[in-house]
């Protein structure tokens, strides 16, 4: 899976703009209802809406509010690692919350065993499609993966360290705070990879060649 590295100027600059900016909200709006859905299951989250399931418990404000809290705090730690944010991170701080919201609004919880696993099923294939879209529109990462990408760059420690460090991290914090752990979390964690990488081929939009 080959992700291009271009410059937020880069981004905009880059050509075939309708069908990228398409690519990147309908992958958004996949994203953010993958992510209701594993909610709605009550199996076990991935591990950062572990975090932010967590907050919610203590905090008055709706998860999508947190969503986009804890992504814009995320943001403020690319200052150091002098990273910029493209116009995808900013759709995914912002929107993607309000999607969220959206879905969960009238997704009601799924009752009984086998259809929680079936919607922890199609909730890690739309995710991996939803991932693909979004990453596959050459917008830039969304302010997680930057964080993590961010990090590999200034210290130079591989970037499945990091990222294990990282989502552990906010695991055990989102744990401690009440966030639900089950079998949707190791699922999540061992599938969304190859997930992704399925539809990543076909859902990325080539660019074309630079003259």
């Amino acid at each position: 899976m080959t992700i291009t590295n271009l410059t937020p100027r880069q981004q905009l600059s880059a050509g075939r703009l309708p069908l990228r900016l398409t690519n990147l909200f309908v992958g958004l709006t996949l994203y953010a209802l993958a992510m209701a859905l594993l909610i709605r299951a009550q199996l076990g989250v991935d591990p950062w809406d572990v975090f932010h399931l967590g907050l919610a418990n203590h905090v008055p404000l709706s998860l999508g509010t947190i969503v986009i809290i804890v992504g814009a705090l995320v943001l403020l730690a690319w200052i150091p690692l002098k990273q910029w944010p493209g116009l995808g991170t900013v759709a995914n701080t912002l929107y993607l919350g309000l999607a969220l919201d959206f879905f969960l609004r009238f997704l009601p919880n799924i009752q009984g065993l086998g259809w929680q696993i079936l919607t922890l099923a199609v909730a890690i294939l739309i995710n991996g499609l939803g991932g693909a879209l979004y990453i596959g529109s050459h917008f830039g990462p969304g302010p997680r993966d930057g964080l993590m990408t961010g990090l590999h760059l200034r210290t130079g420690l591989s970037i499945r360290l990091i990222r294990t460090v990282l989502e552990l991290t906010v695991l055990a914090l989102g744990w401690l705070l009440g966030g639900p752990v089950g079998l949707g979390t190791v699922a999540y964690a061992l599938l969304i990879g190859p997930a992704t990488q399925l539809f990543f081929r076909r859902a990325s939009v080539r660019l074309p060649a630079a003259h």
